[in-house]
């Protein structure tokens, strides 16, 4: 499964729901592009420091952005930006899920209900 950045954002303000789900999936996985996300709203080097220690403690595999996951994500653009307003970060970890057939666990819905090809799964804090 792979994991939006919402969820361990979360997990990280204490929300026992997001820490209890997490724990219940084994191996799950982030993009690169919700590692980065999350990176840039460290406040401080301890605060990455801690974020790098947490992924390292849970054995994530943070998934890079190759250019299958490129291609698919410009299609993703093509066909939802005008109608639905898809931003390049949803599209990216959208397309490494459908790419990698991976369900993602996200709590903004909205953002990606409209991929067809996506198995969403949604997080309700």
């Amino acid at each position: 499964m792979l994991i939006d950045s919402d969820v361990l954002v979360w997990r990280t303000r204490g929300h026992v729901g997001a820490t209890k789900h997490l724990r219940a999936v084994p191996g799950w996985r982030l993009s690169a592009v919700s590692y980065m996300e999350l990176a840039q709203g460290c406040r401080n080097r301890i605060e990455l420091a801690r974020l790098k220690r947490a992924l390292r403690a849970d054995d994530v595999e943070i998934i890079e952005v190759t250019p299958d996951i490129s291609r698919l994500a410009c299609r993703l653009i093509d066909e939802l930006t005008l109608s639905h307003g898809l931003q390049l970060g949803d599209a990216l970890i959208g397309a490494t899920a459908i790419t990698l057939g991976l369900p993602l666990l996200s709590a903004n819905a909205k953002h990606f209900r409209p991929m067809d090809e996506l198995m969403l799964e949604v997080f309700v804090p």
